[in-house]
C-alpha cells in the first residue's frame, strides 16, 4: 500500500461542473438521445480522464494521468505531513490546524479529501489517495504502474 497527493486550485465554477467530475457512463446514449445529451456524452468522454479538476468520488484520482499526482509516499504520516504543509501554504490562517485522523485513516486504507474557498473565485482542493489497493475501490489501478508500464518514467516518487 502506498499514498498519492493530489492538489487543484482553481476556480470555483469550473469546480461546480459535475460534469467533468463525473465519470461518464458506460453506457452511450442510445440513437435517439437529443443532440444535446450525446453531445454532453462526448463532452464527458473526452474532458473526464485528462481534465485536473477533482472527481467528485476521491478514489477516482487514481484514473486521471500520472502526471497529475503531485507526490507519493509509502508511509501514511508522510503523505498527512504533505496535506499539513500544503494547507500552510495556501491557506496560512489554518497554519496551526492540525489533520490528528488523517495519519490513522491513511494507516487503515481510507482516502482523506479537502476542500477549502480561498478569495473568490478561488477554490483548493487537497487530496490523498490510499493505491495498490484503494479501499473502496480494489480494482483501480496505480496510476504511476500504468504510466511505467507504458514505457515512461512514473511522475512520482516514493518517500
Amino acid at each position: 500500500m502506498h499514498f498519492h497527493g493530489y492538489l487543484w486550485l482553481g476556480p470555483k465554477a469550473e469546480f461546480d461542473k459535475e460534469s467533468v467530475r463525473r465519470p461518464p457512463s458506460p453506457m452511450e446514449p442510445a440513437a435517439t438521445s437529443p443532440p444535446d445529451v450525446v453531445q454532453r456524452y462526448r463532452e464527458a468522454v473526452t474532458e473526464w480522464r485528462t481534465t485536473s479538476v477533482p472527481p467528485l468520488e476521491t478514489a477516482y484520482w487514481l484514473l486521471k494521468p500520472a502526471t497529475l499526482v503531485r507526490d507519493t509516499w509509502e508511509h501514511p504520516e508522510h503523505a498527512a505531513d504533505w496535506l499539513s504543509e500544503r494547507l500552510t501554504e495556501h491557506v496560512p490562517h489554518l497554519a496551526s490546524h492540525t489533520l490528528p485522523h488523517a495519519t490513522e485513516t491513511l494507516a487503515l486504507g481510507g482516502d482523506v479529501s479537502l476542500g477549502y474557498y480561498l478569495s473568490r473565485p478561488r477554490f483548493l482542493s487537497l487530496a490523498v489517495v490510499t493505491c495498490s489497493p484503494n479501499r473502496t475501490m480494489p480494482q483501480l489501478p496505480c496510476p504511476t504502474d500504468r504510466k511505467a508500464r507504458d514505457g515512461a518514467e512514473p511522475a512520482a516518487r516514493f518517500r
